[in-house]
């Protein structure tokens, strides 16, 4: 990774933040002066937040798709019983 060059031979996408990481900790008095950094380049290495963002976004739509079909439900039951005259 650290060469910059990326699986297609051009520069890895995540070269720039390990850049920006590795400059910082050159540089910096103490390690958790760069964990901002650090953070980020992880991130694009890994996409651990972009996964919980992903799963928090899919489990809400399907509480909201199970909370409408039990609406749907609840509303649809009471209709056919009092049709008799």
């Amino acid at each position: 990774m650290a060469s910059g060059w990326g699986i297609t031979g051009n520069k890895g996408r995540c070269y720039d933040f390990w850049t920006d990481f590795s400059e910082c900790m050159s540089r910096c008095r103490e390690p958790k002066d760069c964990a901002l950094l650090r953070e980020d380049y992880f991130e694009c290495l890994h996409h651990a937040k972009e996964f919980q963002r992903r799963n928090r976004i899919y489990k809400e739509e399907q509480r909201q798709i199970r909370a409408a079909a039990r609406k749907a439900k609840e509303e649809g039951g009471g209709r056919g019983e009092s049709t008799h005259l």
